[in-house]
């Protein structure tokens, strides 16, 4: 019984209900069925909030990044890629993978992401590169290259953090196994983790470079037809 929070979930987000109210109840309804006192679970809500504070500081960033947005941010970003003529959309992309990797594996994981990072910056150089190159971009296109952008910083921060130490995967492998009498070293789980990382970086900009051919034969065309006209 005390699983049916798991189906509450289940169900709020598959009606597309408001999240933060779901996981809420979800979270009283676990602790009722459990036996605990309302006053217990309030107080496990407030110490959970207050131990992850740190969360919030993304809120604050949202509104500067708003204003930069408004100030132009992307219409200078895209223009000074399009100025490169040797970048491709796919080049610009992953370089950032690159960057992100590396800075993930030497815990720097605040240095990218999607709202700060990828949203005001990355998908407009990349858009502009393409820009440059072919014209006016499709909406199609757009947001293919929108989604590139997106999941270079997902790849680049999942497979990157497995190489840092302090990193909340490894440690958490590190305690399950000290609990079950197994012995592991942090750092060689980190070292493991550096093949991994290596081949998901290779793969992923295989997939980029057949983006950049992809674009040229859909919009290169395009363009050809363009100028001939």
């Amino acid at each position: 019984m005390v699983l049916i929070g798991v189906a509450l979930i289940i169900i709020g987000f598959a009606l597309r209900l408001n999240p933060l109210v779901v996981v809420t109840v979800s979270g009283l309804v676990t602790g009722l069925i459990a036996g605990l006192p309302i006053l217990d679970i309030i107080t496990q809500f407030g110490e959970a909030f207050t131990t992850n504070r740190y969360m919030s500081i993304l809120i604050v960033t949202l509104p500067v990044i708003g204003l930069l947005e408004r100030s132009g941010l992307q219409n200078q970003a895209g223009h000074l890629v399009s100025k490169i003529k040797a970048v491709t959309a796919g080049r610009i992309i992953n370089i950032y993978l690159l960057f992100r990797e590396v800075g993930a594996a030497l815990g720097l994981l605040s240095l990218g992401g999607h709202p700060q990072t990828v949203r005001p910056l990355l998908a407009p150089m990349a858009e502009g590169a393409a820009r440059a190159k072919y014209g006016e971009v499709p909406e199609k296109e757009r947001e293919e290259i929108r989604a590139h952008a997106a999941a270079a910083d997902n790849i680049g921060l999942f497979f990157g953090e497995d190489i840092f130490v302090a990193v909340g995967a490894i440690l958490l492998m590190k305690g399950f196994f000290d609990q079950n009498g197994i012995e592991s070293d942090p750092i060689m789980m980190a070292i493991w983790g550096l093949p991994t990382a290596i081949f998901a970086f290779i793969v992923h900009s295989v997939r980029l470079h057949l983006f950049d051919k992809k674009l040229d034969r859909k919009l290169g065309k395009k363009t050809k037809e363009d100028v001939n006209a």
